[in-house]
C-alpha cells in the first residue's frame, strides 16, 4: 500500500471586483490567502479603503447562505453584549453574504493578533478564558431562538492540538489553521425550550468513575435527565469501536515498508483496545442538558492582541454554532487548550479555567462531571487520526497522534484527578 498525503485543494481565486463593489470597499491592492483550514478559504485583502478579511464559504456542509446568515446575525447580537467577536460587514444592499458564481463571500474587519495555547496563559488568563466561553453560553442563551432553525449543520469538529508557531503575519478573524478535525457526537437538534442547568444529583468524582481500577457510577448521569432542554445524544459504542480496531491493526499490518509510525500506530491500537475492554461497562448514558454553543473553541479560534495579552480580542469561526451539550464544549475546549504535549493536562490551569467557567455559565458541579465522562469516553473510542492516515492516505495529522493518543491513556489513568479539577 503506497502512503501519500493529499496534495493541497487548488485556491478558487475570488472575484475581487464584483465583491468590492457590492462592498464599497474600493480596489484591491493585495489579496493573499491565508493559513487554509478544512472547511472554508480565506484571504487577507489589502484596499484603498482598509484591510479586510475575506472568507470564501467553500465547505458545501457549511455554506448554505441561510446558516451564514444565523451566524452573522448571532455574532452581530453578541458584539452588541460586549461579547469580543468580529461580525461581517454589510454590502450595499444590507446583506452580509455575497453570492457570486454560485459561492458564498463575506467581508470582515481584519484584526490584528496571534492565537495562543495553554502553555502561554497565567493561571488568571486561564481563568479569563473559562469566564469567557461561558459568558458565551449565557449570551447565546440570550440572543438565540429557543428552537434551532432548520438549516444545514454538520457535526462539529474540535482539533487535537498541536504546538503554536508564532505567525508570520498577523492572523485573521474567522479562520483557524490548518487542523484536521476530531470527531464528537453529532449534534442535539431542535430543542424545546432554552438551556436548563442540569437537574442530576451531585457526583462524586471519585465514587462516580475511579481511575484505571474503577467502575461506572453517577458520572454520566445527567444524560437521564428528563428536563426541559435536555436532548440526548448517543455516545460510541465499543463494539463498533473494536470492529475498527481490528480492521486499522489489519490496514497497519498490510502497510510496506514499515514504519515508525505503523509501531506507534499498532502498539496505541492493542492499548486502547485492552482499556476498552476493561472499561466497556462505563459507557455513558444519552447526553444531557444542551444549549447554542460555538461549536469550535480552541486555541486557533482565540485571537488575542499584543497590547491587550490579558483578554482574547476576538472569537473566530463559527460555522459551527448549534445547539449542543454544552458543559462537553467546555470540557473539550480545556483538553485542547491545556494538554501538554507528553499528553497529560495541566490540572492547575484545567481548575482554575473550570472553576471560572462554571461561575459565569452558571453550570453546576455535576453537569462538568458528566461531561468529563463522556468527552472521556468519546476519546477512548475515536480514531479520526488513524483513519486519515491509513484509510485516505492523509498525513497532515500525524505530528499530532502520540500526544493525542497518550492523552486517554493518562486521562483513563488519572481520571478521577481530571473531574476534580473541573468540578472542585
Amino acid at each position: 500500500m503506497l502512503r501519500s498525503s493529499v496534495p493541497p485543494p487548488v485556491l478558487h481565486a475570488p472575484p475581487l471586483g464584483p465583491l468590492l463593489e457590492r462592498y464599497a470597499a474600493g480596489s484591491a491592492l493585495t489579496c493573499e490567502p491565508v493559513d487554509e483550514g478544512l472547511l472554508n478559504r480565506g484571504y487577507r485583502l489589502s484596499t484603498t479603503r482598509g484591510r479586510y478579511f475575506l472568507k470564501h464559504h467553500f465547505d458545501p456542509e457549511t455554506a448554505d447562505p441561510a446558516a451564514i446568515v444565523r451566524q452573522h446575525r448571532a455574532t452581530q447580537r453578541l458584539a452588541d453584549l460586549g461579547v469580543p467577536v468580529a461580525p461581517p460587514l454589510a454590502a450595499r444592499d444590507g446583506r452580509t453574504v455575497a453570492v457570486v458564481g454560485g459561492h458564498a463571500y463575506a467581508l470582515h474587519p481584519w484584526i490584528d493578533g496571534r492565537h495562543r495555547h495553554g502553555g502561554q496563559l497565567d493561571p488568571g488568563q486561564c481563568a479569563r478564558l473559562g469566564a469567557l466561553l461561558g459568558v458565551v453560553h449565557a449570551s447565546l442563551e440570550r440572543v438565540m431562538p429557543a428552537q434551532e432553525p432548520e438549516v444545514s449543520v454538520r457535526e462539529p469538529d474540535v482539533p487535537v492540538p498541536v504546538p503554536v508557531r508564532e505567525p508570520a503575519v498577523p492572523v485573521v478573524p474567522v479562520r483557524k489553521r490548518l487542523i484536521p478535525a476530531q470527531r464528537q457526537a453529532p449534534p442535539a437538534r431542535s430543542p424545546q425550550a432554552r438551556t436548563r442547568a442540569a437537574t442530576a444529583p451531585h457526583v462524586a468524582c471519585g465514587a462516580g468513575g475511579r481511575g484505571a481500577a474503577g467502575t461506572v457510577g453517577a458520572v454520566g448521569a445527567v444524560g437521564s435527565v428528563g428536563a426541559v432542554g435536555s436532548v440526548g445524544t448517543e455516545s460510541a459504542d465499543a463494539v463498533d469501536t473494536f470492529a475498527l480496531i481490528d480492521d486499522l491493526l489489519d490496514r497497519v499490518r498490510r502497510h510496506r515498508p514499515a514504519d515508525a509510525f505503523d509501531a506507534l500506530a499498532r502498539h496505541r491500537l492493542l492499548e486502547r483496545r485492552d482499556l476498552l475492554e476493561r472499561h466497556a461497562q462505563r459507557r455513558p448514558p444519552r447526553g444531557g442538558s444542551v444549549g447554542w454553543v460555538h461549536g469550535d473553541f480552541h486555541p486557533f479560534n482565540v485571537l488575542y492582541r499584543d497590547d491587550v495579552p490579558d483578554v482574547p480580542a476576538a472569537i473566530l469561526d463559527w460555522d459551527r454554532l448549534g445547539v449542543q451539550p454544552r458543559a462537553e464544549e467546555a470540557v473539550r475546549a480545556a483538553v485542547i487548550f491545556f494538554v501538554r504535549p507528553v499528553g497529560a493536562l495541566d490540572l492547575a490551569k484545567v481548575r482554575s479555567y473550570a472553576r471560572a467557567y462554571r461561575r459565569s455559565a452558571g453550570a453546576a458541579p455535576a453537569e462538568l462531571a458528566a461531561a468529563v465522562h463522556r468527552v472521556w469516553w468519546e476519546r477512548l473510542n475515536d480514531f479520526w487520526m488513524l483513519r486519515w492516515h491509513y484509510e485516505r492516505g492523509d498525513l497532515r495529522a500525524d505530528p499530532q497522534f502520540p500526544a493525542a493518543s497518550a492523552l486517554v491513556v493518562w486521562w483513563t489513568r488519572e481520571y478521577d484527578a481530571v473531574c476534580e479539577a473541573f468540578v472542585e
